[in-house]
């Protein structure tokens, strides 16, 4: 007896058309934007450089992660939030986002030395610095733990109806971590704002992006929760600020969370404690020669009419700002024991 045909599988339904926000242009910045832009990039690296000195002679303890090398994505991305409505939340890298959002380098250098005039009262030190003054919530150690407490934070902006948005930093490595993709799915099924920023700098501590990641181009990461994604080129600062405002426009508008995936790099090792010898000096210095964003961001400026006195006289005011933060965070007095109980529990009724 013949076998009867083998029915055909019914194709699938046709996935509906989503809509995708529009592909974001370099932002349009005035002289005198880009010079701004130029200044809080260079106060990025020559703080970062300083702290890196101040480690190395034992002033600063614990670990320490510098961000020189993804200047332009944090000075880019935070230009464009509304200082009054909106949140930042990060990972341990976090001392060039808190310089982005325009806090005192000398609260900021204090805090890394662990002094009482940081600004966590020294008791944060590098990874884990707050300032809810400017909402800046963190600072976080754990990888992955700010992306959950950032869609948290989106939560809060959307149930008090505030109007603002949370912007959500994490790395390349934290993108592989479980709660990321929880987050993604809570904050797409309830429309949060969110801006999901993952910082790609190529490799998670040791690991390039490639080896530990199934799929790396990391903007798609969301898009089994229909989470749109873009990807940016996260060492030009005017290509992360238009991003920026394509992100926010959409957030705002009430269409929930998007990705911003930032290709970027970082010079230095992943921590103070990385000799960061799974990738060649060659390899560091033809970024450094190709794509670096001050360097980027200076020739723009010089296009623009800005002449090489009035650049060196900014590079004069940057260094002495981040030796009188340096000095201050020597000079000032450690936390007095009793320290220890404070703002360990907060009551509310």
């Amino acid at each position: 007896m013949a076998k009867p045909a083998a029915k055909k599988p019914s194709a699938p339904p046709a996935t509906p058309n989503r809509e995708r926000p529009d592909e974001p242009q370099p932002y349009k910045a005035s002289k005198a934007e880009l010079l701004d832009f130029y200044k809080q990039m260079l106060l990025i690296r020559r703080f970062e450089e300083k702290a890196g000195q101040l480690y190395g002679l034992g002033f600063i303890g614990g670990f320490c992660h510098l961000y020189i090398g993804q200047e332009a994505v944090a000075v880019g991305l935070q230009s464009a939030l509304d200082g009054e409505k909106d949140s930042v939340i990060t990972g341990y890298r976090d001392h060039g986002h808190m310089l982005a959002y325009g806090i005192d380098p000398k609260v900021i250098m204090a805090e890394l030395t662990g002094r009482a005039a940081g600004i966590s009262k020294g008791k944060g030190g590098s990874m884990h610095m707050f300032s809810t003054e400017k909402k800046f919530y963190g600072g976080h150690g754990i990888v992955g733990a700010q992306v959950s407490l950032g869609t948290g934070l989106a939560f809060n902006h959307k149930y008090s109806e505030d109007g603002g948005v949370c912007l959500a930093y994490f790395g390349d490595g934290a993108a592989n971590q479980g709660q990321v993709y929880e987050s993604f799915n809570m904050a797409e099924l309830w429309k949060l704002p969110i801006v999901y920023v993952i910082e790609n700098n190529q490799y998670a501590m040791g690991t390039s992006v490639n080896r530990a990641s199934s799929e790396d181009q990391l903007y798609r990461r969301g898009e089994s929760f229909r989470i749109p994604g873009i990807q940016v080129d996260g060492m030009d600062v005017l290509a992360c600020r238009g991003a920026a405002e394509e992100a926010l426009a959409w957030v705002r508008a009430g269409k929930g969370p998007i990705i911003l995936e930032m290709k970027t790099y970082r010079y230095r090792g992943h921590s103070m404690s990385d000799p960061a010898k799974y990738r060649s000096r060659d390899e560091v210095q033809a970024v450094r020669e190709k794509s670096d964003p001050i360097d980027h961001a200076k020739k723009l400026l010089e296009e623009m009419g800005v002449k090489e006195d009035e650049l060196k006289a900014v590079e004069a005011e940057i260094r002495k700002q981040v030796n009188e933060a340096a000095d201050f965070a020597e000079q000032t007095p450690e936390p007095e024991p009793g320290e220890l109980y404070t703002d360990v529990l907060v009551e509310s009724y």
